[in-house]
């Protein structure tokens, strides 16, 4: 009886010890390089499910296949999420390396200029780089991609810059070299995507380049490019439920490595006021692209304690083009008045009130999130809201306030503006309304005048207005490719053109000419300071302020980023 009590007791001893050995140690507890190890990799792993929501329903995960001939709201986001392409544009518009080994610059000798002219560009792919289906990414890939976007029978894939490209040859299995007719500073977003679309994104040949050769007319509609679709990117297509969602899951063997997440649910939901609904009853935790309005997601913000609501993406400037062919009145014409005019408007105020202090007043065109805006920064010309100084300028330029508060010339006529913008956009209604209050009373009278929708297309008409027109506008090299000389919509050709303030000097049509043929970025970043110079200088756009895109973020949803949204999607997570 005694050998079985003391049997028992050395028994439970030892179960005691390997139950305690088992235990997570507790604070302040020591252990050794494999203490616990055993138990804690047996042990279930709980798997992250994100739930997303897209303001839209789209058919394809393409941005640049336009079913119907336009864009569909988020599918450049969602597109990063199951695509990767050599490199990608992060969230301060810097090319970061992807798929290949490094983003080609002159300084690491994969960006090269020739002596005659022209340039060439080299991708080195990560020998790890695969597609979803296990094959490996190859040059082959890529000179198959720029054949078919340089093909105008498919022409969902061409974009104008591909026309810059003399040839591409494929180095070796994992290098590719493009030779470029020109100059071009966007060479290296090729292969890529960024906060716009996608630059001849990567497309597998193996599983393309038959369908291309029998039936290239149809290579768009392929179930590809949705419930079949083949990426390299971060996730995979798990599920497609035609005009409700996808389903997508961790790519294993995704060129980074294995993104955080294990599965995301993206919810399509076209009505906003079913999305609020649906974020406020806890099934959101993130939305993807541009989604709610301001306006709802500030509701969002204030009621939903399970998150809140992220803003970086200022890539739309509202600002004012004045008229520089025949402006009526002609003063529009003198740079005191316009920079009187600017003076007279308090843009921090209209930031503050139409934007919710989540977007900044604008003293460029340029997105302040954007790498470059701190290489040029230095070279804006800023104007204070300064009401008094302003109207001491205009004064200066002859006009006499009279009892009405209002300036008049020497004939006593009032000194009258057109404000113009476009009938039906809120934002711009509210802008022109509230820039008409305070140049009136600064002593100009305002002719406001909201364009309707059967004149709003009018060139002729839009484009030859007196005094001034109020547009939402792109910022970036989007902004500055329409500025030019040879963008000015006039009589000869139609009025076609974007160029919209028809400024032209030959001074700063040559700035722009070196800006786009500059390689060397820091030989290209002083250029565009000349440029922001002359443009603030001499007042070309009146700029009011940024547009804030709010997207609303999960409290326990770590790592995303508004601007330029997905472009590390691998490394989002869901804590807590």
């Amino acid at each position: 009886m005694k050998e079985r009590t003391l049997f028992s007791v050395l028994t439970m001893m030892l179960l005691l010890s390997v139950m305690a050995g088992c235990q997570s140690p507790t604070s302040g507890s020591v252990q050794g390089p494999t203490a616990g190890t055993a138990a804690q990799s047996n042990a279930p792993q709980a798997a992250k499910r994100l739930s997303a929501a897209l303001m839209s329903a789209p058919t394809v995960l393409s941005s640049v296949i336009r079913p119907l001939g336009q864009g569909i709201p988020g599918v450049t986001e969602l597109e990063k999420f199951v695509s990767a392409g050599l490199t990608i544009s992060d969230d301060h518009n810097v090319q970061q390396p992807q798929l290949a080994e490094q983003t080609p610059t002159i300084e690491n000798g994969l960006w090269k200029l020739l002596p005659d002219g022209r340039m060439q560009t080299t991708w080195v792919m990560r020998d790890n780089a695969m597609w979803h289906d296990g094959v490996p990414v190859t040059a082959d890939d890529m000179v198959f991609t720029i054949m078919v976007a340089q093909d105008r029978d498919v022409a969902s894939f061409y974009q104008a810059p591909l026309d810059l490209i003399e040839s591409v040859q494929a180095d070796s299995p994992r290098s590719v070299t493009v030779t470029w007719k020109q100059p071009y500073i966007s060479a290296d977003t090729l292969f890529s995507s960024g906060p716009g679309l996608a630059f001849a994104l990567p497309m597998p040949k193996h599983l393309l380049g038959t369908a291309y050769e029998q039936d290239k007319m149809n290579l768009t509609s392929l179930s590809y490019w949705n419930k079949d679709y083949v990426g390299a990117g971060p996730f995979r297509v798990a599920q497609w439920n035609e005009g409700t969602g996808v389903v997508l899951t961790a790519n294993d063997q995704f060129v980074l490595g294995r993104p955080k997440l294990d599965e995301i649910d993206v919810k399509f939901i076209a009505d906003s006021s079913a999305l609020v609904a649906t974020i406020l009853a806890g099934a959101v935790d993130v939305t993807i692209g541009r989604t709610l309005s301001l306006e709802q997601s500030l509701q969002v913000r204030d009621r939903w304690q399970a998150g809140g609501i992220e803003t970086g993406d200022f890539t739309n400037v509202i600002l004012l083009y004045p008229q520089f062919i025949n402006p009526d009145p002609a003063v529009v014409g003198d740079v005191r008045f316009r920079r009187a005019m600017l003076q007279a408007i308090n843009r921090q105020e209209m930031a503050d009130t139409f934007e919710a202090g989540l977007a900044p007043a604008a003293d460029s065109y340029m997105n302040p999130n954007d790498a470059a805006y701190a290489s040029v920064q230095t070279q804006i010309v800023r104007y204070a809201f300064d009401p008094r100084a302003a109207m001491d300028a205009i004064a200066g330029l002859g006009y006499v306030r009279g009892a009405d508060g209002m300036f008049h010339d020497a004939a006593g006529q009032p000194l009258s503006v057109e404000l113009r913008t476009t009938q039906g956009d809120d934002l711009q209604e509210k802008s022109v309304f509230s820039t008409a209050q305070y140049w009136q009373s600064a002593g100009v009278m305002v002719q406001q005048n909201l364009i309707p929708p059967e004149l709003a297309n009018g060139r002729e008409y839009r484009n030859t207005f007196g005094g001034f027109d109020l547009k939402r506008q792109p910022g970036g090299n989007d902004f500055l490719d329409r500025v030019n000389s040879a963008k000015t919509p006039l009589p000869e050709n139609n009025f076609v053109g974007n160029n919209y303030n028809r400024y032209m000097n030959p001074e700063f049509d040559a700035l722009l000419a070196r800006y786009f043929s500059t390689i060397p970025l820091s030989d290209r970043m002083n250029v565009l300071g000349q440029i922001i110079h002359h443009m603030t200088d001499q007042v070309l756009y009146l700029t009011l302020f940024f547009q804030a895109s709010p997207t609303v973020v999960g409290s326990h949803l770590k790592g995303v980023t508004q601007y330029c949204e997905g472009w590390n999607a691998s490394t989002w997570d869901l804590t807590g």
